[in-house]
């Protein structure tokens, strides 16, 4: 394939560009659609983009999750190292690992995290989605990424987990400094700060699994310590590793769900308008298709986790060189013409609608029943309880959170009428009501 002029290419990585990076992505499909890049980190990689060809790569048993494929290349070559590859040993979870060990601990962890726990769990979101609001509604302003869209999956989480409610602020303050959403002098925004978060929250859940090891109960965590097949378990290692990666690959993507999701429909009032009447005429068809459609729209994750060439191997007619980074670029591809009629149209009664959102292949994101269940409660809840939310900043100001994975909004200020509380109500208290971090 031709290379294209220089500087026909689009800027990648920009602030500009992660404001939309969907023109960029455009560009790419028609030109380039497999492009070798230097990231920002100084990492070349490749970047796949039509919808074909993602689904090949993210499918492709060539592709290895194991950074060490990189690293041997990269120390022969003197290449730059992916960031964190020297660490990825710390902590081994389904993210990083390839078949037959893949095969395994998939196998043992989705004994334990069963649809039927998710479906059972949804009161329960439910009552949080409800409390979150209870803490703005009568204001008539909020800040739905820090009040309400970062709380929550971070909250319900740690209940499906098992971990205590005296507990729950810690991992709040952890994950918010993961997400760089701390208050200034708090240490968040450094990443320094980042990796003191990550190894408390590991450091907790081993002690936590390990005190539960003697105390089981009907919990996630108890779940995953129970789980066995022809005589294997997880090992406490294992178990830490997948509730670590549970939680955190959970949370942000969920946050990043409801936040472009209700920016979205804030942005598309016809859609709304269409979602609003039917929540409140109690159907729930246009709800499940909506979430479907926001995943493709405007998904939570806008690239799919490394991968590296174990062999070599051809992409959309390109050759991949073994130990390459490939990077599919899930947002390109829900946006790719050549699989979705009207590609850059929000239609929330989509059905024809098979988007990357989530994966595919053997890594499909085993959290995407749960995220689903969060992003229907937050959606159908906000529209029934504050009917005119409207968006109270210039799209223009609105920043975005810099990322290679995850793309979603830094803040969201709305405005709506304040809601009545009903005589008698008293405020809620407790940790699921906490102010944004």
């Amino acid at each position: 394939m031709p290379a294209q002029p220089a500087s026909a290419r689009p800027p990648l990585f920009t602030w500009e560009f992660a404001a939309d990076p969907y023109p960029a992505y455009a560009w790419l499909r028609e030109h380039e659609p497999v492009h070798r890049t230097t990231l920002p980190s100084g990492v070349e990689a490749w970047l796949v983009t039509r919808y074909a060809d993602a689904r090949q790569a993210l499918a492709d048993g060539r592709l290895s999750k194991n950074p060490v494929h990189h690293s041997e290349q990269a120390h022969r070559t003197g290449r730059v190292g992916i960031p964190g590859e020297r660490q990825a040993d710390l902590m081994t979870h389904l993210l990083n690992i390839d078949p037959p060990d893949h095969t395994r601990l998939r196998r043992l962890v989705s004994k334990a995290f069963t649809p039927r726990r998710v479906a059972a769990f949804e009161p329960q979101v439910q009552r949080l989605t409800d409390r979150l609001i209870d803490g703005f509604a009568a204001r008539g302003s909020a800040d739905l990424i820090h009040e309400f869209a970062f709380p929550l999956p971070i909250y319900a989480i740690c209940d499906l987990l098992g971990v205590p409610a005296e507990d729950q602020d810690d991992f709040r303050d952890w994950a918010g400094m993961m997400l760089r959403h701390t208050k200034p002098g708090q240490g968040g925004g450094q990443r320094g700060g980042v990796g003191r978060a990550v190894k408390r929250m590991r450091a907790y859940l081993a002690e936590l699994i390990h005190r539960k090891r003697a105390d089981l109960g009907d919990d996630l965590i108890s779940g995953l310590i129970r789980a066995s097949d022809h005589g294997e378990h997880l090992t406490e290692n294992e178990a830490a590793a997948m509730a670590f990666i549970l939680l955190f690959a959970g949370f942000e993507t969920t946050v990043n769900l409801i936040g472009n999701g209700v920016y979205a429909l804030l942005r598309n009032p016809g859609q709304r308008a269409l979602l609003q009447e039917s929540v409140a005429r109690g159907e729930s068809a246009l709800l499940e298709t909506g979430i479907e459609e926001l995943l493709r729209y405007d998904g939570p994750v806008e690239l799919a986790t490394w991968r590296f060439a174990t062999s070599p191997l051809t992409i959309g007619g390109v050759e991949i060189p073994v130990g390459d980074p490939v990077l599919v670029v899930l947002a390109a591809a829900d946006r790719d013409p050549a699989r979705f009629a009207d590609e850059n149209t929000l239609d929330l009664a989509r059905t024809d609608n098979p988007h990357l959102g989530f994966g595919h292949g053997i890594h499909y994101c085993i959290g995407a029943p749960l995220a689903r269940l969060e992003g229907r409660a937050a959606l159908a809840t906000l529209l029934t309880r504050l009917p005119d939310l409207r968006l109270a900043a210039d799209p223009e100001e609105l920043r975005w959170r810099g990322g290679l994975i995850m793309r979603g909004l830094r803040e969201l200020p709305v405005e709506f009428t304040p809601e009545k509380a009903p005589v008698g109500k008293a405020p809620e208290t407790g940790s699921e009501t906490g102010s944004g971090s």
